[in-house]
């Protein structure tokens, strides 16, 4: 079963690995990192985990049980208990509910263990499965996107206000498993 964890310096290879076969996926519907982003990976992946240890960040990678990486949600610009959320699944396994109950997976931890109360999230409109999987996970839209932001596309920001709420409350899917504790 797929576990959520921390990233760190020994997942650098899986990621490395996620990013390269999922490149030609990601382009179709997100802007390409670029060559660079692949010949400074070591040094990219380095400094994201700087981030990380300051708190402006944070990283989680979505790990099969082969070790592999399945996809990535991140936390960025944490500031005044709020965050971007940004994410993407390998090609694989999407269409398969799995960024959707990871999305809502992180909007719990965002909210325990980074003590966050907003989540942002911007897609382009032409990006109709992460549109799908923000609204399922309980993001609503709150406004334009600059293009700048989302590579050039006309887009809309989504919101989730995330509140430690009694699990009687929470959005199905919400419940983060017992046996996965703190990563």
């Amino acid at each position: 079963m797929p576990e959520l964890k921390r990233l760190h310096v020994g997942h650098a290879p899986a990621v490395l690995a996620f990013e390269l076969a999922n490149r030609g996926y990601f382009a179709a519907s997100i802007s390409d990192r670029g060559d660079d982003y692949f010949t400074q990976f070591t040094d990219r992946y380095n400094a994201l985990l700087a981030e990380q240890e300051a708190g402006i960040c944070a990283f989680y990678v979505l790990v099969a049980e082969d070790n592999s990486v399945l996809g990535r949600f991140n936390l960025v610009d944490i500031e005044d208990h709020t965050a971007e959320l940004g994410y993407r699944v390998a090609q694989h396994v999407a269409g398969r509910g799995v960024a959707t109950a990871t999305v809502r997976e992180v909007c719990q931890l965002a909210a325990a263990q980074h003590r966050l109360r907003t989540l942002r999230a911007a897609t382009s409109r032409q990006n109709v499965a992460s549109t799908r999987v923000l609204t399922k996970a309980g993001f609503v839209p709150v406004g334009p996107a600059d293009p700048a932001h989302i590579g050039g596309k006309t887009g809309t920001w989504y919101q989730r206000d995330l509140v430690l709420q009694p699990h009687s409350a929470m959005l199905p899917g919400d419940r983060l498993r017992e046996d996965r504790g703190d990563h």
